[in-house]
């Protein structure tokens, strides 16, 4: 069985993780494909509680390395949610770095390195998903979860 890694892709109150088991080559296994939101109220306990959702998960299913989606520079200026979101990632990226191999990849990094095309032709491509996914189905709003661990198998 291939180890089994966690792609996250952090908005600035929930967060989607995608669970697969990545070989060194083929098609990546979906074994989940999971959104989590924050709880409401005090931010300062959703963030404690999200940090304890994570640390277990990679901790129960057994993640052997987690990818999340770096933030990116805000061309419409830095609004309160792109800096929530940033917090959010840092508990994530916390969270996960406690258990396991933990990193953050860069969308225009994706872009560069990866294929010939850019990171949102791929993500718009469902040919290119039949080809690189098996296992069970992926929601379109977590492609891009899914790809920073296409990206990070690619970079190994």
């Amino acid at each position: 069985m291939a180890p089994r890694w966690l792609g996250i892709l952090v908005s600035s109150d929930k967060i989607v993780a995608v669970d697969a088991e990545v070989p060194k080559t083929g098609l990546l296994k979906l074994v989940a494909d999971h959104s989590w939101s924050l709880q409401e109220g005090e931010r300062a306990t959703a963030y404690a509680i999200m940090h304890q959702q994570v640390s277990d998960y990679v901790s129960e299913h057994g993640i052997k390395r987690v990818v999340v989606k770096e933030s990116a520079v805000s061309l419409g200026g830095t609004k309160k949610a792109h800096l929530q979101a940033a917090e959010l990632r840092g508990i994530v990226i916390a969270a996960a770095a406690s258990k396991t191999r933990t990193e953050v990849i860069s969308k225009a990094h994706i872009s560069r390195t990866f294929g010939s095309r850019k990171v949102d032709e791929y993500l718009s491509d469902s040919n290119f998903w039949t080809a690189e996914l098996e296992g069970k189905s992926l929601r379109v709003g977590s492609r891009e979860a899914a790809m920073v661990l296409l990206a990070a198998r690619k970079e190994k």
